[in-house]
């Protein structure tokens, strides 16, 4: 159904340096004559107790919403908060382009605003909306918009120079071809990614339970036992101490005024991310001063909001000297504790069980005062190295399966990603494929597998996060 794709027989060029070549029979046409953009807003006139949904930037990914639209009163909403978004529009984010915010609105209650940050695009008779949907998805679309873009730090589209690009536009029936085999495709690539996923999910529960019970309990399963006094850890080693947090890590806070390093470290699913500091968009040399230096072993915290259900915390292991954000706590390890441990140790605990039980209330963000006095279980020094030596080979084939399931999603994602902008171009012809494709979609009637999974997002989801690394400090 795939490889007997063929391009188009018969092509033109279309003028539009990003678009090359496009069907004979297409259209190429500015985008404010193809689509209808900002059609509706409030007026400042509107009745201050009007309700409605709000959707800001920051809510919105590749194909998605992140986080629920916010309900407020006009009186009470940022004046950005003015665009009307209605079945079949597709909203486009002008700020920042390259972070592809595009998502298509479908079964609205009517009542969605979006910021000013978005254009808001409308199909027009003679057009479908999920081609649209397709089309704003595609890197095509992607690279035009912030090749046209103004600025550097934040750079930006006018929605005027928007109006004024050009794309490659179908006829109706084939919009509706291209739209059948997309669907079709597109189901077929989540399904993989779900199943992998899931794959993922149960790997990384393997790992999480080798590393808690060789970090809680050791590697003997015949030592003696003793109760630890905490309720939340239970029996442990009877040679282990129990320590409070300050006596197993420090905080550090050496800043980076005067300083000129250029390696930038930031923590990403466990992992801790190395940039430099050129390359990093929108920020200036002058900022860096308000970073913090992080050294080799230092453990990096990321603190997160612990009301939030799918918030778990995030944890890291710095290979590299460099600077990272003053939002991030970065400990240090004392005397008697091997900073590989203790990274794993705060990774093994269920830290929101843990701090919720500390009796100090709820908290939205967490500080060093939160681990100051953190019960923490302490081998002896020369067993603390000997687990993570153990970890770093019982883990290995889990970590291996892991990276190369990953692997296998991401030239999923990517395959899916070439195939629509290929397909919404006029690169392949899909008119046969889509016209013997099955009435009744097997998957259709099937349990999904994805759920709320979604292959558009550039990360993966925190639910199905990998585990910490065991790394040599």
């Amino acid at each position: 159904m795939i490889a007997d794709i063929k391009p188009y027989p018969a092509m033109r060029i279309s003028g539009v340096e990003w678009l090359g070549e496009v069907p004979q029979h297409w259209d190429v046409l500015p985008l404010k004559y193809w689509l209808g953009m900002n059609r509706a807003v409030l007026p400042e006139t509107t009745d201050s107790d009007f309700e409605f949904q709000y959707l800001d930037i920051g809510s919105v990914g590749t194909g998605v919403v992140s986080e629920e639209p916010q309900r407020i009163r006009f009186a009470d909403a940022p004046s950005r908060a003015r665009r009307v978004v209605r079945d079949g529009d597709t909203i486009v984010s002008t700020v920042r382009t390259y972070l592809k915010a595009v998502w298509s609105a479908e079964k609205t209650d009517g009542d969605l605003i979006c910021s000013t940050g978005f254009a808001v695009l409308s199909p027009r008779e003679g057009t479908l909306p999920r081609f649209v949907s397709y089309l704003a998805r595609s890197r095509s679309f992607t690279d035009g918009v912030t090749a046209a873009s103004v600025g550097i730090a934040y750079p930006a589209i006018a929605e005027s120079q928007l109006g004024a690009l050009r794309f490659s536009v179908p006829p109706l029936p084939e919009q509706a071809a291209i739209v059948r085999y997309l669907d079709y495709v597109d189901r077929r690539v989540r399904r993989l990614v779900g199943g992998k996923r899931k794959l993922i999910a149960l790997l990384t529960e393997q790992k999480q339970a080798i590393i808690h019970r060789a970090v809680t309990r050791g590697l003997d399963p015949d030592v003696p036992l003793k109760d630890s006094g905490v309720e939340w850890l239970g029996d442990m080693p009877d040679h282990w101490d129990v320590l409070p947090g300050r006596a197993c890590v420090y905080e550090k806070q050496e800043s980076n005024v005067g300083m000129v390093e250029d390696t930038v470290l930031s923590l990403s699913y466990g992992r801790i991310i190395v940039k430099q500091k050129e390359k990093l968009r929108g920020l200036v040399p002058d900022s860096f001063e308000t970073y913090q230096v992080v050294d080799p072993g230092d453990i990096i915290c990321r603190p997160t909001d612990l009301q939030n259900d799918r918030t778990s915390l995030r944890f890291g292991i710095s290979r590299d000297r460099g600077i990272i954000t003053s939002a991030y706590i970065c400990f240090g390890a004392q005397e008697q504790v091997d900073g590989r441990f203790g990274h794993l140790l705060f990774h093994a605990y269920d830290l929101k069980k843990v701090f919720y039980g500390l009796g100090s209330g709820l908290r939205q963000n967490l500080s060093w005062e939160d681990f100051k006095y953190l019960p923490c279980v302490t081998p002896p020094l020369p067993e603390q190295v000997a687990i993570v030596r153990f970890l770093e080979r019982a883990t290995a084939e889990i970590g291996t399966a892991v990276s190369r399931t990953q692997r296998e999603i991401d030239l999923l994602t990517e395959y899916r990603t070439r195939l629509i902008a290929d397909v919404v171009t006029g690169k392949l012809d899909v008119r046969e494929a889509a016209a013997a494709l099955p009435e009744v979609d097997p998957l259709d009637t099937e349990q999904d597998l994805v759920g709320s999974l979604d292959p558009d997002t550039e990360t993966t989801p925190e639910d199905l996060d990998a585990l910490p690394e065991v790394v040599d400090a």
